[in-house]
């Protein structure tokens, strides 16, 4: 690491260079190449992919047309006709199906009528242009007694292309925190200019990489949200280091070794630590994961290198008038140091209760997250003067709930008892509200039925019927269609979550231990990590399944939880190894474990919470998003960070450490003797 920062002040230049050729380079081959996010929702072995299988359909969605006329739209039928003929004609689009009230499709007061437009792929691998071609030819006939509104997985997805104002959001008041931390306006731009960097190649590289693989289309905003947070973080606690050794005396090249040979491996076993957690999707076996996984994993590399070859390099240029800057505010950072000592020297008078209030504070905000109920957002919580939403809205009016998100049922091998005997116990079967004939395929191997629930797709109702089906159906048919994948994949997650939370965790931990050589420590830092991620989960439950503040209730988006855990989890050990080391630091030159704790917090209080107020706007920043999962993943990120930094670092961290004393550094000798000497401090 010091050779790292003696290279890096010796050819400065170079390596800003090198920097903004490579981010130029990499944002121009991705602007002329476009990129093709497109997402995966495969579950193999699951009867929905059965389904598919059987029908080998895996290439067309369709989008649903919804029509309606306050006298009757056989009144405008030539207009809706015209509307119709105009789709066909488009790209992509294979078939259209109009309103016909044999096939249920004609609302019972011949008010709504709805059309099925067929496309020739997957939603996601129809580009944009094409899919807004067909949004703005239906909307134009929307006029003059007519009402078109259009739902449907290719309308949704370019519905939801704007990323909303909480990436400017975020940065702004990044730099305002910043600004107040440092006093000074370049020194306070030098994180946020690292971080720009990083996150600008990685976007490109990803855009990149998206014609190669599976990339889903929500990766970019979380990209953003996630390189912005650390690569800010990550900068931070360099710049901290390098403050800190200024105001003992060294010279500025000296700074810049000594702040990447500490901080700086701070930064790279934290970053090790994320990347665990993020590759530790990979035991779910969901590819809708798996890109996202891999990309921000990359953003994460990538804010890591930014932090300790092109940090070094603008400390070296800009070393002199930030060393003025520093030296000038030399006294107000020593009473952010005293104020600091102060709060540990009190926590440690009082460890027993400030412990057990903040766990009782963790634990009653993580009750919330043992009822959550995982799901995928439909149409049903889009925004309310989105088309989605309109047509959601009037097929509900219309046809009753379940028509959002009608089970299909499918009986193999053209057993037609079968199907019949299928068809009579679904018009029995009480969470059915009806059912279509069974209509066999052209070949007649498949025969297929359609049957609407008496509750919405995201109803937990719902997905119990899913499961009664299943159960008391004949062997051979199968259910599937949207919800009943909805109800697979959340099932999916469910079974598999507790594996990918032992992998991380265990790894996390045996990380913790080779590096302080502490069992307490190793253990003390997964249990936090895990309240505090916990007590996130809770308050998105409340906010988003409840529909506590602003949201409307529904499921929790099944990927979310995990991951949030993934990368708060991560992130939770920036804190940890930041503070933990600085302890160990002191432990090791007085053996006073009281000094160790007091002495620890002091130096790095300020920076763990002006770091985490930065990663708490930026995060919060994306509740502003229009697009429901970013909402998310915002306030459960957020939430995670404000009560890890405030309740854990704070109150838990300095409380258990007074209550081990010396027993904090203790592992066993054989231990001792095993473990390979790796340091951080």
């Amino acid at each position: 690491m010091t050779r790292l920062a003696g290279w890096s002040q010796r050819h400065h230049w170079a390596a800003i260079g090198l920097w903004i050729v490579a981010l130029a380079a990499i944002l121009a081959g991705s602007t002329a190449a476009g990129s093709d996010y497109r997402n995966d929702f495969s579950l193999p072995g699951t009867e929905s992919e059965q389904l598919l299988d059987a029908y080998d359909q895996r290439q067309g969605d369709s989008i649903t047309v919804v029509v309606q006329a306050a006298g009757g739209i056989q009144g405008q039928q030539a207009r809706i006709d015209a509307l119709l003929d105009d789709l066909r004609g488009l790209a992509h689009v294979t078939a259209v199906q109009p309103p016909d009230p044999r096939t249920g499709s004609v609302s019972a007061d011949g008010t709504v009528g709805l059309a099925t437009v067929v496309l020739d792929e997957a939603a996601g691998f129809v580009p944009a242009d094409d899919k807004r071609a067909i949004l703005d030819t239906a909307l134009g006939h929307d006029r003059d007694g007519l009402r078109v509104e259009l739902s449907g997985d290719a309308i949704r997805e370019i519905e939801e292309g704007g990323g909303g104002p909480g990436e400017g959001a975020g940065i702004l008041a990044a730099l305002v925190i910043l600004l107040f931390l440092f006093g000074s306006l370049l020194a306070a731009s030098l994180p946020l200019i690292t971080a720009v960097f990083a996150v600008g190649t990685t976007f490109g590289l990803v855009g990149l990489a998206s014609h190669v693989m599976t990339i889903p289309d929500y990766t970019a905003p979380m990209l953003i949200l996630v390189g912005l947070g650390v690569g800010i973080d990550y900068a931070l606690l360099v710049f901290a280091r390098y403050r800190s050794e200024l105001l003992g005396g060294a010279s500025r090249d000296v700074a810049g070794r000594i702040a990447l040979d500490t901080a700086g491996r701070s930064v790279l076993f934290a970053g090790a630590t994320v990347v665990i957690a993020l590759l530790g999707l990979y035991t779910l076996g969901l590819g809708a994961l798996e890109g996202v996984a891999l990309s921000v994993t990359l953003t994460v590399l990538m804010t890591m290198l930014a932090s300790l070859t092109l940090l070094p390099s603008l400390l070296t240029i800009f070393g002199r008038r930030i060393e003025r800057n520093i030296l000038k505010h030399a006294a107000r950072t020593k009473r952010q140091g005293r104020r600091w000592r102060e709060w540990a020297s009190l926590v440690q008078r009082w460890p027993v209760p400030a412990l057990l209030v903040a766990v009782a504070a963790l634990a009653a905000l993580c009750a919330p997250a043992l009822g959550m109920r995982l799901g995928l957002a439909d149409e049903g919580n889009d925004p309310a003067g989105s088309t989605t939403r309109q047509a959601y809205d009037l097929i509900d009016e219309s046809f009753g709930p379940g028509a959002n998100g009608p089970l299909v049922i499918v009986t193999l091998d053209g057993d037609q008892a079968k199907a019949q005997t299928a068809y009579e116990a679904l018009g029995r079967h009480p969470g059915v509200a009806d059912v279509t004939p069974p209509q066999p395929s052209e070949d007649g191997q498949l025969i297929t039925s359609l049957a609407f629930p008496t509750t919405s797709p995201q109803a937990a109702e719902t997905a119990d019927l899913v499961r009664a089906l299943r159960a008391d159906l004949p062997d051979g048919v199968l259910v599937g269609g949207p919800t009943a994948a909805t109800v697979d994949f959340a099932a999916a997650v469910g079974e598999r979550f507790p594996l990918f939370i032992g992998a991380v965790v265990g790894l996390s931990a045996l990380l913790l231990l080779l590096v302080f050589r502490s069992v307490a420590i190793a253990i003390k830092a997964a249990v936090l990590n895990l309240l505090s991620i916990g007590a996130s989960l809770g308050v998105m439950v409340l906010v988003f399944q409840n529909g506590w503040l602003w949201a409307e209730p529904g499921p929790i988006e099944a990927y979310v939880p995990v991951m949030i855990f993934a990368i708060v989890f991560g992130l939770s050990m920036d804190y940890e190894v930041f503070l933990v080391s600085r302890m160990h630091e002191e432990w090791s030159r007085t053996r006073d474990a009281r000094e160790a704790v007091r002495e620890g917090l002091a130096k790095t209080g300020s920076v763990i919470t002006a770091a985490a107020a930065i990663m708490i706007v930026v995060f919060g920043g994306f509740v502003l998003s229009p697009d429901r999962m970013l909402q998310m993943m915002g306030l459960g990120m957020a939430t995670a960070v404000l009560l890890d930094a405030l309740i854990i670092r704070c109150l838990i961290v300095p409380a258990v450490m007074r209550l081990l004393g010396e027993r904090a550094w203790w592992a066993p000798r054989w231990l001792q003797r095993t473990l390979p000497a790796v340091r951080v401090d």
